[in-house]
């Protein structure tokens, strides 16, 4: 036989629909492979710009008012960033929610099977469709149903929780707002533990072990990773409320917008100065830059000897008109009143006036914060717990915060830290003896010591780190591991000198001449601001110790390099 027959032979009835699904396949096979390389062309096009571009170190400015460029976010775009990190955990959905994936996948499973029919077959199309409108119904009127009951549950058990909250306040006639508001969070901390377990399983860690600190860190960073809970709410809102009344202060009168700093071999930025030398500036985790006030002082990282910048004649008296057009002058003109006088202006509170009004927010802020988290666990009633509880608020609280507050310190301190600043230029070659550091506190023979170190390095790398750090505490504690690597130097250098290690080899009188050469080494004029905000944030019971101890210390060599002329030394 033939093979045309036996080929005509093997057509079945089914082949068509085969070649069909066939053909149904290879198009959507196509239409896969022509996505997936659009997909990877879309990222090799940036690669056809002429070179790689390097990465910046400074955080992207904002534009703000008048075409200047800020440093700080838009109070909007920082309160959104804080509402998207909250959003970002999981979230359970409601009964409407649930219902509408369950009519999204009964669609696609609807599609697919539509897709699968022939043309011939409307008949079970049109009862797929009904089929599907059935269910999607009844998926959303059980849904309804069931959102209803939860409602009217929630409700029922909000007014007992609220009566609840009611009788552990006092129920007296008049509260003030923050009394209402503060009875409100607990109610809503009430409801928060209706439907979690965590928080009552920490009452009872906190019940049995009550002396354990550890336990105190360990649950604020469970409570912090739950940005749902009432008291993480309140500590966004209040860290939105505070840099809402930091922003317009600092961005005010910013000057030029910042530029990309070089890095000297010690890692730190440089600064150019006028007269062609460079100087040295601190280098901030924010890449913060100073206010740029009406005296042109341009206060980058770190305040360099440039306080000699003449003002510019658009701001100096000069009995020439300027000149250019004068139809704004016109306009001021046409806007005063018919006996020539300007309207009274808005009185513009001084920066120190602003500052001192910020704090006293913060402060409030951390005592509301506070009196919360003692509301919600009563474990923490303890002053040792209490004092870590409080530890927990501030390291939560000031990072984002800190780089803007310490902008407006440091224009609140601008003539301190030029005066610092020059300084330390002044004085930053100049040998520790000069300085009146006594001899037997230093090297035996500096031959031997390694190239570009110096005497006390230690003690000002501990020191520099204060410029990474963004919270009050872990500062001071820089403070005192810079103070606590100065004793253990002098204690290596005049046991070397004596071959045996001394019992007590520095003392009060050394101490300020060797602080005074490690602060210049560092190269950081915004230590007076820092220990401004520190001597104002740190609570009283540090001070009293040895972070007081060490902090006070600073601030007396920071007093004497202020104060010393030119070409002075201590000597």
């Amino acid at each position: 036989p033939s093979p045309a027959p036996d080929g005509a032979e093997g057509v079945t009835p089914d082949t068509p629909k085969m070649l069909k699904l066939a053909e149904q396949c290879l198009e959507r096979a196509k239409s896969s492979a022509a996505e997936l390389g659009k997909s990877q062309v879309k990222p090799a096009a940036p690669e056809k710009g002429p070179g790689p571009v390097p990465v910046s170190r400074h955080r992207r400015v904002f534009s703000d008012e008048g075409g200047k460029l800020s440093p700080f976010l838009p109070p909007e775009i920082f309160q959104k960033l804080q509402v998207a990190e909250a959003q970002s955990s999981k979230k359970e959905l409601t009964p409407l929610e649930e219902a509408s994936l369950q009519n999204q996948k009964l669609k696609a499973a609807y599609e697919a099977r539509l897709a699968r029919l022939n043309p011939s077959q409307a008949l079970q199309k049109t009862s797929l469709t009904l089929s599907l409108q059935r269910q999607m119904m009844e998926n959303l009127v059980i849904a309804k149903a069931r959102e209803e009951t939860l409602q009217r549950k929630m409700e029922e058990r909000r007014l007992r929780l609220q009566e609840a909250a009611n009788r552990r306040f006092s129920s007296s006639v008049a509260l003030t707002p923050e009394e209402q508001e503060q009875r409100e969070l607990y109610a809503a901390i009430l409801e928060y533990e209706q439907d979690h377990e965590w928080p009552r399983l920490w009452k009872s860690k906190l019940r049995r072990n009550p002396a354990d600190l550890t336990l105190v860190s360990s649950l604020f960073s469970c409570l912090l990773s739950c940005p749902d809970h009432p008291i993480c709410q309140l500590l966004r809102k209040l860290q939105c409320a505070v840099y809402s009344r930091l922003y317009p202060v600092v961005s005010r009168g910013m000057g030029d917008p910042p530029t990309c700093l070089s890095l000297d071999a010690e890692g730190l930025p440089v600064l150019p100065e006028p007269g062609g030398r460079r100087l040295r500036a601190s280098q901030s985790l924010h890449c913060m830059f100073s206010m740029h006030e009406t005296n042109q002082l341009n206060l980058r990282h770190s305040l360099s000897s440039a306080p000699l910048i003449e003002d510019p004649p658009a701001l100096t008296s000069s009995p020439c008109p300027p000149q250019r057009d004068s139809s704004f002058e016109d306009l001021e003109r046409f806007l005063m009143g018919p006996e020539g006088a300007a309207p009274a202006e808005k009185k513009v509170a001084s920066l120190p006036e602003q500052l001192k009004g910020i704090v006293k927010d913060i402060h409030n802020a951390v005592d509301r914060l506070l009196s919360l988290a003692l509301l919600a666990f009563e474990g923490l009633n303890a002053a040792p717990a209490k004092d870590q509880c409080l530890a927990c608020i501030e390291e939560a609280f000031f990072p984002p915060l800190w780089a803007p507050l310490l902008a407006l310190y440091r224009s609140v301190y601008k003539a301190q830290e030029a005066a610092l600043s020059w300084g330390m230029e002044r004085h930053h070659n100049t040998p520790p003896v000069d300085m009146g550091v006594p001899s037997k506190l230093l090297p035996w023979d500096s031959a031997t010591q390694a190239p570009g170190s110096y005497p006390y390095s230690t003690a000002v790398q501990e020191l520099r780190l204060i410029a990474l750090e963004s919270c009050p505490q872990r500062k001071l504690d820089c403070i005192v591991r810079a103070l606590r690597m100065i004793c253990e130097c002098a204690e290596e250098y005049c046991g070397a000198r004596e071959s045996q290690p001394p019992a007590a080899a520095i003392g009060a009188d050394d101490l300020l001449p060797i602080l005074s050469y490690v602060a210049v080494r560092s190269s950081l004029p915004q230590l007076v601001s820092e220990c401004a905000a520190l001597e104002e944030f740190i609570h009283e019971g540090y001070l009293i110790g040895e972070e007081g101890y060490c902090l006070t210390s600073l601030q007396s060599a920071l007093a004497f390099l202020e104060s010393l002329p030119a070409g002075a030394t201590a000597k």
